[in-house]
């Protein structure tokens, strides 16, 4: 009788632990798989833009500032699969993102600014991008004054740093733009 009983216990257990098991068991459920969208017109993020500025930037006359908005324009049109997306000419602005004016002891000019974003019709497309001037230090010049006569470094200043008007800028989407094909208008 009580290998019945052990026996019997044994088999309740074995059913127990079955049924925790399956009650446990995860059900496999489907997984999606991450594709790119299939939309054909979209001009990515990351795309590069060339642009120029529209205004000549200068540490000589002192009076570029931090935070100062600049105007360039978009160089030449960029196209994709054949259609204009952003004209030649499309606005954009900048910013002043650092000034040093040129200074005694042979200091040189710097002008560091960024890419901020372009008006294209009715909406504002992100942009990044940056880019800088540094004039020239006359530190070399301002050593071999200083051995003959001392105060003449305190007179000597480097150059001031320059951006011209026109002055090519490498500048990226930071968003994708979609659009669609117009067919041109007849006259």
């Amino acid at each position: 009788m009580k290998t019945l009983t052990r026996l019997s216990s044994v088999v309740l257990a074995a059913a127990i632990s079955q049924a925790a098991f399956a009650q446990s068991a995860v059900v496999p459920q489907a997984t999606a798989i991450i594709e790119p969208a299939k939309q054909e017109n979209v001009l990515r993020a990351g795309t590069e833009i060339p642009l120029i500025t529209r205004e000549e930037l200068t540490t000589k006359k002192k009076m570029l500032r931090v935070g100062q908005r600049i105007q360039m324009e978009v160089a030449s049109s960029i196209t994709s699969n054949g259609v204009v997306v952003i004209p030649g000419g499309t606005p954009v602005i900048g910013e002043i993102t650092e000034v040093r004016n040129k200074g005694m002891w042979g200091k040189s000019g710097y002008i560091g600014a960024r890419v901020v974003s372009m008006r294209l019709g009715d909406r504002t497309v992100r942009m990044s991008g940056s880019f800088d001037d540094k004039g020239v230090t006359g530190t070399a010049g301002v050593v071999a004054a200083v051995a003959f006569v001392p105060v003449v470094g305190f007179f000597t200043t480097g150059t001031s740093a320059m951006i011209p008007m026109g002055g090519a800028v490498k500048a990226f989407l930071d968003e994708d733009i979609a659009f669609r094909a117009q067919a041109p208008a007849q006259p």
